[in-house]
């Protein structure tokens, strides 16, 4: 798919040139800061030196101190708790953490994590029922509840009252649990509103740690909330940035038994584990079990204390998540065909596909993997039990939720954030619902926002890539939403030697600027090669810079995420006009 390139605008020369003195970086690192808002020396120290000090006090959230209140009583009394997770990442990391911890303080505690196939997700009837027979008093749910409003109700009839901890946006009305914990709940004054569900446990954690005299104690487990964070693509800013820097310490310096056996199993460097590793490398394996069957197995694994029985769980995540790529790749296939047919017929709607048999387990990727390959907004849809259930995905400043929401009148139900989220609905209501969302659709997006745009942080050539530079850049990690990896662009390059096609349609090739020579791949851009023959031809690019481990080696290598022919039409009417004319409204500021 065609990408349209843009840079962005420099920064004002006089303040790149204060940050420069201030910091003592390369001008190119400092227009990337004051692009993310750091144009000082102590907005910078803040950014690169993330304290613990800097988070937020737990009792800011509303019902905090009810929820830790009501948990202390519980403890006094041994009464029993359950902790009523969800089977995703976010979910079994945050269900985890907050089961060590209430363990730690001496609860009596157990774990409920809802059946994909069976249950859907949140708090349901069944989960309600099975906390009933074993005699539960107080239920906690992490990473879901904030819509179970008849859910809640119906817990009471059964003598058990819930806690919630949620980061979801909340639907019409709250429910009417003893505490409802979410930064996002309207009237809550917590000053930092995109926390994951483990970010919200976290904050439980704090809260707890304060009654008890325990402060240090909840820094232990960030390694979940990191994992959970990065996983769930939450904007990786402000106390989300502290807590997965946090967590990532512990990770390379001393993960926990389940953590070290999962990295083993699935090649995970110690010590040098990123946030992109997280998403890339060990969520899928924690997903697969929870995609394809019992996902209670992942906290079997991250709550382990013994080795080999860590050990023998990261294997079950290995298989299962095998299992899962074969599933997501025929599912992929079949649906990509659904796709083209549909968007033959109207290229510029969404994509709304439903088959009965496609796997639960996998519609949130294969929705995802259609997103990043047609740039539609996309609902994929299975038949379970009678009821169409499935998972929506979005593009950038399409707030899917709010188009689901206004359709929540045909919907059983929904939830989500504003680029993914789940629903159900009854499958007689699909064509009415299609006609409905493509119609709210039409008025949410313009033609320009169906255009996928890869935005450049800054023109960069390769000679300035030195040790140092990359040393510096490394230290703007953790990268995620709100503050990516930068991209660079660079023009006039050339391909140097013979580029070939490696594993499945990757691009790899050596590039040649000013006598300088980078290694580079380009994942998926196999289809770029007939551009950029023979060798000597000339290419722009758009890249990161990131380092490569081969053989306990590590070396720079430059990641392509798109690339044409020098002399393109488009890269002068996209990148170079608007370089020149930013450059020009920089030089009218000194």
């Amino acid at each position: 798919m065609d990408a349209r390139w843009s840079i962005r605008p420099p920064g004002d020369a006089e303040i790149v040139r204060r940050l420069v003195e201030a910091i003592h970086v390369p001008e190119v690192i400092a227009e990337i800061l004051i692009s993310r808002g750091i144009e000082d020396y102590e907005t910078a120290k803040t950014f690169f030196r993330p304290s613990l000090q800097q988070l937020h006090n737990p009792f800011l959230m509303h019902d905090m101190e009810k929820a830790v209140s009501r948990i202390v009583h519980a403890r006094e009394h041994a009464e029993k708790m359950l902790v009523y997770g969800d089977y995703d990442v976010d979910g079994t990391n945050s269900a985890s953490l907050l089961y060590l911890f209430l363990k730690r303080l001496g609860c009596v505690v157990d774990v409920y994590i809802p059946d994909r196939m069976k249950e859907g997700y949140g708090i349901s009837e069944a989960g309600i029922d099975y906390a009933a027979g074993l005699g539960i008093n107080l239920m906690i749910s992490i990473d879901c509840g904030i819509t179970a409003v008849s859910q809640v109700e119906y817990a009471k009839t059964k003598g058990i009252e819930i806690i919630i901890c949620d980061h979801h946006e909340p639907g019409s009305e709250i429910p009417n649990a003893h505490a409802v914990l979410d930064p996002l709940k309207p009237g809550d004054l917590y000053p930092f509103k995109y926390l994951s569900g483990a970010g919200v446990g976290f904050k439980l954690l704090q809260g707890l740690g304060e009654y008890y005299g325990m402060r240090e104690a909840p820094y232990e487990y960030l390694d979940f909330v990191a994992i959970a964070a990065a996983a769930d693509i939450v904007p990786l800013v402000g106390e989300n940035r502290i807590l997965v820097h946090y967590g990532l310490k512990i990770i390379n310096e001393n993960p926990r038994p389940g953590i070290r056996a999962l990295m083993n199993s699935s090649n995970l460097p110690y010590g040098d584990l990123t946030a992109q590793q997280i998403v890339f490398v060990m969520a899928p394996r924690i997903n697969a079990v929870g995609r394809l069957g019992d996902a209670t197995r992942a906290i079997d694994l991250l709550v382990s204390e013994d080795d080999e029985a860590a050990r023998k769980f990261a294997q079950i995540l290995e298989t299962e998540n095998q299992n899962r790529k074969v599933i997501d790749e025929k599912t992929f296939i079949q649906a990509q065909i659904v796709a083209e047919a549909s968007l033959e017929a109207e290229s510029n709607h969404p994509l709304i596909l439903h088959q009965d048999d496609w796997h639960p387990g996998v519609i949130g990727i294969v929705a995802s993997r259609l997103v990043e390959k047609f740039y539609r907004p996309t609902i994929l849809l299975t038949t379970i039990d009678g009821v169409a259930k499935g998972s929506a995905r979005s593009i950038l400043n399409f707030n899917i939720y709010e188009a689901l929401k206004r359709c929540e009148d045909m919907l059983i139900q929904f939830g989500g954030h504003k680029y993914a989220a789940g629903l159900a609905i009854e499958i007689s209501k699909i064509p009415a619902f299609k006609e409905k969302f493509i119609r709210i659709a039409e008025e949410m997006l313009n033609e320009d926002m169906l255009i996928h745009e890869i935005v450049a942080d800054a023109h960069l050539r390769l000679a300035d890539i030195t040790p140092r530079f990359i040393r510096i850049l490394k230290q703007l990690a953790p990268f995620g939403p709100g503050n990516n990896r930068p991209v660079f662009f660079a023009n006039e390059v050339e391909v140097f030697g013979e580029p070939r096609i490696v594993g499945r349609d990757h691009l790899k090739l050596k590039l040649r600027q000013e006598g300088v020579v980078f290694d580079a791949i380009g994942f998926n851009l196999g289809q770029q090669m007939a551009q950029i023959a023979p060798a000597g031809a000339r290419v722009d690019m758009l890249f990161t810079v990131e380092e490569n481990t081969w053989n306990g080696s590590v070396f720079p290598q430059l990641k392509l995420r798109d690339l044409r022919s020098s002399g393109d039409a488009r890269t002068r009417d996209e990148v170079f006009l608007r370089m020149e004319t930013t450059k020009t409204n920089s030089l009218s500021h000194t």
